[in-house]
């Protein structure tokens, strides 16, 4: 994955509260398995009528808004399912960074594991933030100051130090675990010495 250290971007803002994963990519949206091809059937509900026929006034849109990085939204975005389908199609669409006073513990989760950062600010900031980006301010997140800043104002977050690292160094799961490589074979050392018979090669499995 692309590592992300700070980018500045227009935000789009959609303060919207709960908007689940059902709303972020429709179920009939969902036709592969791959984290390819779901851009289009992002808030396809909202951002479509008549069939493929763009809505105006949806924010995603409105031309200041359609090369947006960063989504400022509601609180507890990405609630309902646990479908990663949802950060996908965000991720696929462009969107690096989401801005909420509160994510669903799974979609967060999810968001790091493909490289989107979800960042956590206070409602009334977001409130002020979303004025920004309503201003057509260019707003800017700083992964390494672990701030964002917009027309001369800054807030504030916080992010636990190994989903930061991994949005950071661009890694994955897999790819988080392979940086421990040197642990896991220290670990697998000492542990044959007490439990030996784990390591047998060949052994039969329990009855």
């Amino acid at each position: 994955m692309k590592p992300l250290l700070c980018i500045t971007s227009q935000a789009a803002p959609l303060l919207r509260e709960n908007i689940d994963t059902d709303i972020i990519i429709p179920s009939r949206e969902m036709r592969t398995v791959s984290k390819t091809g779901l851009s289009d059937g992002l808030f396809a509900g909202w951002r479509y009528i008549e069939g493929r026929t763009p809505n105006p006034d949806f924010v995603l849109n409105q031309p200041q808004f359609r090369a947006a990085e960063i989504l400022i939204v509601g609180s507890n975005f990405g609630c309902g399912s646990s479908r990663e389908h949802a950060v996908w199609a965000l991720a696929e669409y462009g969107f690096r960074v989401i801005v909420a006073p509160s994510f669903s513990p799974i979609f967060h989760a999810n968001c790091i594991r493909n490289g989107v950062a979800p960042v956590i600010l206070p409602e009334s900031d977001i409130k002020g933030l979303a004025a920004h980006a309503d201003a057509g301010e260019a707003i800017r997140v700083s992964l390494e100051d672990m701030a964002i800043s917009a027309a001369g104002e800054s807030w504030s977050f916080s992010l636990e130090d190994e989903p930061r690292m991994m949005l950071m160094e661009g890694l994955d799961a897999i790819e988080l675990t392979l940086k421990h490589q040197g642990d896991i074979a220290a670990f697998r050392q000492s542990d044959a010495m007490v439990r030996p018979w784990v390591y047998l090669s060949g052994r039969r499995a329990c009855p």
